[in-house]
C-alpha cells in the first residue's frame, strides 16, 4: 500500500468528526478565532435567515483537535430572480498545536462539505485562510475551486497608524476633522439600528455583498469582541463600521456611509481612520480588512484603503458550487 495512503487512513481512523447544528450540544473548546468560537455560533443561533455549522474533530480519548464553523445565509438575487442558500467560512478554522493542521482540516472540510450538499447550498465560500497555499490539496479533492483574491492587511505593532498613512490623506482627514465630524463607538441600540439602516440602504445595489439581519448587528453590539463605531456630523450619523477583535488582531467587517450626500466629508475614511487608531490604542497587532473588494486589477476601493499605509496580500478565495456543470465550467475558467 502506498505510504500517504496509508497515513491518511491511520489518520481517519484516529480522529472522529461530528457536526453540530445547536449549541447545546457543542463540546468544550478552546476558542482563539471569534469565528469560529461557540459565542459567534450563538450569535448566528440568535439571527434570522442563518443556520450554523460547527464540524469538530477529536481524538480517540475524545479531546477536540480541530474544528471549523461555517454560516449558512439565505439570499436572493433580481438577476436572474431566485433564492438560495450560501455557505460561508471565514478562515480555515481553529486546531490544537500536538495535529497537523491541514490533515485535520482535510477531514472537517470533507464532512463539511458533504453536509452542505445534502442541505442543497448553493455554493459554499472559504476567505480569509492564513496562507494562500492552506489546504490547497484537500480543497481539491473535495472539488473547490480557487479565485485569486487581493487582501489589505495593516501592521500596528512597529509603527503607529499616522507614521504609516499617505500624507494628503493625513491632511484631508485634519480638514475634515475640523469641519465637526467625530467618530466614536455605538452608545445605545437605537444607534445600532440607525447604522443598520444606513448600512443596508448602502449595499441594496451591490450584489456581491449581503445585507445581515438587523439582529447580527444587535447581537454583536452587545458581544465583547465586537465594536460598531459611528461617524457624526450635526448629530446624523453619515458612517460607520463593525470591527471584530479576536487572537490579538483586529478585523473590519462590515463598512457603510451616506457618501452620495456627504462626499466633501469623507465619512468612510473617517471612520476607518478611528477603527485603525482603536486597534493601535488598545495594542492589536494587525488590522484586516474582511472586504478589500472583487479581485479585479484595478479595484477604486482596494486602493482607496491602501493609503492608510497597508500592505496587499495575495491569496486564495475557494468556491464549490452544488450544480455540478456550473462548477466544472467555473472551475475550468478559474484555474488555480
Amino acid at each position: 500500500m502506498n505510504i500517504r495512503v496509508f497515513c491518511y487512513l491511520c489518520l481517519v481512523q484516529t480522529y472522529r468528526v461530528r457536526l453540530y447544528t445547536t449549541g447545546e450540544e457543542l463540546p468544550d473548546m478552546t476558542c482563539r478565532n471569534f469565528f469560529h468560537s461557540a459565542e459567534f455560533f450563538h450569535i448566528i443561533e440568535k439571527t434570522p435567515g442563518q443556520k450554523p455549522y460547527m464540524a469538530v474533530a477529536t481524538n480517540e480519548n475524545g479531546q477536540v483537535v480541530g474544528h471549523i464553523l461555517a454560516v449558512i445565509r439565505r439570499r436572493g438575487s433580481w438577476m436572474p430572480p431566485m433564492l438560495y442558500t450560501q455557505g460561508r467560512v471565514y478562515g480555515e478554522g481553529e486546531y490544537v498545536d500536538e495535529v497537523n493542521h491541514e490533515e485535520v482540516f482535510g477531514l472537517l472540510l470533507h464532512d463539511l462539505t458533504r453536509k452542505l450538499r445534502r442541505k442543497l447550498c448553493f455554493y459554499i465560500e472559504f476567505s480569509g485562510l492564513s496562507r494562500k497555499m492552506f489546504g490547497y490539496r484537500f480543497f481539491r479533492k473535495n472539488t473547490y475551486f480557487p479565485v485569486a483574491w487581493q487582501e489589505v492587511h495593516n501592521s500596528l505593532h512597529s509603527k503607529s497608524p499616522g507614521e504609516r498613512i499617505n500624507p494628503k490623506t493625513l491632511e484631508r482627514i485634519e480638514r475634515v476633522y475640523n469641519m465637526g465630524i467625530s467618530t466614536r463607538e455605538a452608545k445605545s441600540e437605537q444607534e445600532v439600528r440607525k447604522f443598520y439602516k444606513l448600512t443596508r440602504n448602502f449595499y441594496r445595489f451591490k450584489v456581491q455583498r449581503l445585507i445581515p439581519p438587523e439582529q447580527l448587528f444587535l447581537e454583536l453590539y452587545n458581544c465583547n469582541h465586537a465594536r460598531i463605531f459611528i461617524t457624526q456630523y450635526k448629530d446624523k450619523i453619515i458612517g460607520g463600521c463593525v470591527c471584530i477583535y479576536a487572537d490579538g488582531n483586529a478585523f473590519l467587517w462590515y463598512l457603510a456611509s451616506r457618501r452620495k450626500r456627504y462626499p466633501h466629508l469623507h465619512p468612510n475614511m473617517m471612520t476607518i481612520w478611528h477603527a485603525l487608531n482603536w486597534a493601535w490604542d488598545h495594542n492589536y497587532a494587525h488590522f484586516y480588512f474582511l472586504d478589500a473588494g472583487l479581485p479585479f486589477p484595478h479595484n477604486p476601493f482596494r486602493e482607496f484603503i491602501l493609503r492608510f499605509g497597508g500592505k496587499p496580500v495575495a491569496n486564495y478565495r475557494w468556491f464549490r458550487f452544488s450544480i455540478s456543470p456550473i462548477n466544472k465550467f467555473l472551475a475550468f475558467i478559474y484555474k488555480g
